[in-house]
């Protein structure tokens, strides 16, 4: 296939020629003119929920690529251009995702998409995104097929996958709370994933599953789930169940008296769907990527940066899901900063295996972009309820971290087939 490669040079050569301003005419696929010189700022575009099942972690995820763009810009922004950005709502839908990211592109002439928590409408947005060549930063959904069998040379996925937390977590309860395990899992592509890469380990160190419990997104009553909990008498319960359907189970839970026993693992647990919940609430052993009170240079720094700048939120500190957000914008603009360019391609080839330090991520160990995925390879931390605490945002005790090498999911690599740059659209945002 012949390379698509249009500069912004040939493109405005060709806008003159024919003597429309801001149309093309001609064989190309992409109708989109760029920035001649700096004067036009490079356009974003946030395609996270604001409405449906992860409306408040589309809200913390957008105040985390906010801030990062606020802190650019205050040093006069990339390449000497301004970041601004536009953001709309995708519903925790994915039909709505696709619209949202052909409007962006092809109306809002946005040059960079970014922003996710569930995985269908990440997947969705991708499939518009590398159909256009417009890279796309996933930030915060986490099913394995994200940099697996869904993967795309212009998508780089920010958070850790089901793989990775079921490798930190699985072993350990197995040896520690017994081998009959049920399967309590969000009936959608991020629960069935994860579950999948759950049994995997099972299989592998000896535990087996009794019994997979289906959970329709958008539940709110978990009582005949919990029946069948308590008829079957697992060792384990391990939950994949996310946002506003994770509060509900959690109060049911604690309602009941069934947090301690059975033992439960939540593979990951995202801080909006937790803050402010009683801690009997918080039982179980989960995964995260980061906690504000993790005893690390520059963390007390963040913290207080994000409190500056968002001193009416109602949740006070930042979380895991914050913290994706603006990591994945940071990382973006130092890519541009690094290429020397906007154009996607030269971007996309400084992203690929990328190094990052501890100290840099505020984690515990190296983190890098794996260039056969484009998944960020991190530390991944398991926490559960602290127990005693004077501060009620403090809802954390960290247990320990494991390492990347520890949990990488060598299952997506497999699955994984990035298009060639040859057959990705290039152009200059």
């Amino acid at each position: 296939m012949a390379k698509n490669n249009l500069t912004r040079r040939q493109l405005l050569k060709t806008t003159a020629a024919a003597g429309v301003a801001g149309t093309l005419f001609g064989p190309w696929k992409h109708n989109r003119v760029y920035a001649a010189g700096t004067d036009k700022p490079i356009k974003i575009g946030i395609t996270s929920d604001a409405s449906g099942q992860y409306a408040n972690s589309g809200a913390s995820d957008r105040r985390g690529m906010q801030m990062a763009i606020a802190e650019f810009n205050a040093k006069g922004g990339v390449l000497g251009r301004k970041i601004e950005s536009t953001h709309i709502d995708t519903e925790t839908t994915p039909a709505t995702g696709s619209r949202v990211a052909e409007r962006m592109i092809n109306r809002e002439e946005a040059g960079f998409l970014i922003g996710a928590v569930s995985s269908g409408v990440a997947n969705a947005i991708s499939q518009v995104a590398q159909k256009n060549g417009v890279i796309y930063f996933n930030t915060n959904s986490s099913s394995p097929t994200e940099s697996g069998k869904n993967c795309h040379r212009v998508k780089f996925v920010w958070d850790g996958n089901g793989a990775n937390f079921a490798k930190a977590a699985v072993k350990n309860s197995i040896d520690k709370y017994g081998d009959k395990w049920t399967l309590l899992t969000n009936d959608y592509v991020w629960g069935h994933n994860t579950a999948a890469a759950t049994k995997t380990l099972l299989e592998q160190y000896g535990g087996t599953v009794e019994e997979e419990i289906l959970v329709p997104q958008g539940t709110r009553d978990f009582s005949s789930a919990l029946l069948k909990i308590q008829q079957g008498n697992p060792n384990v319960v391990a939950a994949a169940i996310g946002g506003d359907d994770q509060k509900a189970l959690r109060q049911q839970v604690a309602q009941l008296g069934m947090g301690s026993s059975p033992a439960w693992i939540n593979n990951q647990q995202d801080w909006p769907d937790v803050y402010g919940l009683p801690l009997d609430n918080l039982f179980g052993v989960f995964g995260t990527t980061w906690y504000y009170k993790l005893d690390l240079p520059g963390v007390d720094d963040f913290v207080a940066r994000y409190q500056a700048m968002y001193p009416d939120t109602r949740m006070r500190v930042p979380g895991n899901v914050f913290y994706n957000g603006y990591m994945a914008m940071k990382n973006m603009l130092e890519a541009i900063e690094r290429a020397g360019t906007t154009n996607n391609i030269a971007v996309i080839k400084e992203l690929e295996g990328h190094k990052m330090s501890a100290e840099d991520r505020m984690q515990h160990h190296d983190a890098w972009i794996d260039p056969d995925t484009h998944q960020v390879q991190q530390s991944i931390y398991l926490a559960t309820a602290k127990s005693e605490t004077d501060d009620k945002d403090d809802m954390f005790e960290i247990l320990n971290n494991v390492s990347p090498d520890d949990v990488r999911d060598t299952g997506a690599a497999a699955a994984c087939q990035l298009e060639s740059y040859d057959d990705t659209p290039t152009f200059d945002a």
